[in-house]
């Protein structure tokens, strides 16, 4: 009888789990989890003050988009951007409420995991504005005719 190799085991282990034997809470539902991710949304925009922010901030860039009519891969561009830093907005509120759920007490990687995902969120933030100055900033010094 041949051994199992461990290296195949490493990387076909974790999907052999299946989640239904460990949390009560999934869903087989695609309808109910569409709900559960738009519910999600509107906490994070109701309780998440960076995340309203966000909101207008989107519309603003997106709406400047539009104006200088910027074509459909800087669109792209900026949308993806976008997405970027909301997602990483998402991860961050996720770890931190479950590093609240695990303890009550200061702790020193408590402290590195929420100081870590808040820092992938100022990573996102940085590049997207990056981006969006690369993207739109020709056009918009084109458009308010300030070249020079």
């Amino acid at each position: 009888m041949a051994r199992p190799n461990k290296w195949l085991n490493s990387l076909t282990g974790t999907m052999q789990i299946n989640p239904d034997e460990y949390s009560p809470n999934t869903s087989p539902n695609r309808v109910a989890s569409l709900g559960y991710a738009i519910a999600g949304w509107l906490y994070m925009l109701r309780r998440q003050k960076n995340t309203r922010i966000q909101a207008v901030a989107t519309v603003f860039v997106l709406g400047l988009a539009l104006w200088l009519q910027i074509d459909f891969l800087s669109m792209a561009i900026l949308i993806l951007a976008v997405t970027m830093v909301w997602m990483a907005e998402f991860i961050n509120a996720a770890v931190e409420a479950a590093i609240n759920l695990g303890t009550t007490e200061r702790h020193p990687m408590a402290q590195v995991g929420k100081d870590v995902a808040s820092a992938a969120v100022l990573l996102g933030a940085v590049a997207s504005i990056l981006i969006g100055l690369l993207v739109l900033m020709p056009p918009l010094i084109s458009k308010l005719g300030w070249s020079g």
